[in-house]
């Protein structure tokens, strides 16, 4: 199934404010950090999504940023999650095996907040979510700018790592730029549980040319479009 031409969310941000709260948590690979967005529902949160980096940069990316700013008020905290290589100042990702032990030890302290926790991140990020999640206990993933195949290498699909999380029962949204080298909405295959919103002109990183202005597309709209495809896509999942 593929989501498209979602209707923004009106007024939403696209920066989030200082976290309610930084903790730093320990993993056998070295210290990690989440920053907490939390609900601003007087109920608390109807479920916890956590967030990782890509490979190419931290939690400051847009669509991370974007989704902090806009889910609290909507009931869903979001918690950005440092990899250790990140809090340490390296340059280069490690292997994965790597990133999913730190995403592993640091699970507990997601769990913690006794809601249903929905496994999410952004290139790197999303791939480490869709590893891991059904030995986690994930209530659904979120992978944005799933790196599908290496630009230009279709032939080294990453399809597999990506069907886990659906074959296990997880509901699974892939948000995806339409030029997106790694991998454009419509190369997705189609799978039960499955499901693929597109970002028009959307890069790897969600960018859009100066010239999407003339579908009516500008970069506060795209990013009110991706918070938006989640927002609806997490109403159908536990917690919804």
């Amino acid at each position: 199934m593929t989501r498209s031409d979602s209707p923004d969310i009106p007024g939403a941000p696209d920066a989030p404010g200082a976290p309610d709260a930084a903790v730093t948590v320990p993993t056998p690979v070295g210290d990690a950090r989440i920053s907490w967005y939390r609900a601003a529902a007087p109920s608390g949160p109807r479920r916890v999504l956590a967030l990782g980096h890509g490979a190419g940069g931290g939690v400051e990316a847009r669509d991370l940023r974007a989704l902090a700013a806009a889910l609290p008020a909507l009931g869903c905290t979001v918690a950005l999650v440092e990899q250790p290589w990140r809090v340490a100042g390296r340059k280069v990702a490690p292997a994965p095996k790597t990133l999913d032990a730190a995403w592993t030890a640091l699970w507990p302290e997601l769990a913690a907040e006794g809601v249903p926790v929905v496994a999410g991140g952004r290139s790197a990020g999303a791939r480490v979510a869709c590893r891991t999640a059904a030995d986690l206990g994930a209530a659904a993933v979120l992978a944005l700018a799933f790196p599908l195949h290496p630009p230009g290498r279709p032939e080294r699909s990453r399809a597999a790592e990506l069907l886990a999380a659906p074959a296990a029962g997880l509901p699974t949204l892939v948000v995806q730029g339409d030029r997106d080298s790694f991998g454009r909405p419509e190369e997705f295959p189609a799978a039960d549980g499955l499901e693929v919103a597109a970002v028009p002109w959307g890069d790897h990183g969600f960018a859009v040319p100066k010239k999407a202005s003339a579908d009516g597309i500008d970069q506060a709209g795209t990013l009110g479009t991706i918070t938006t495809a989640v927002a609806d896509w997490l109403g159908g999942t536990p917690g919804g």
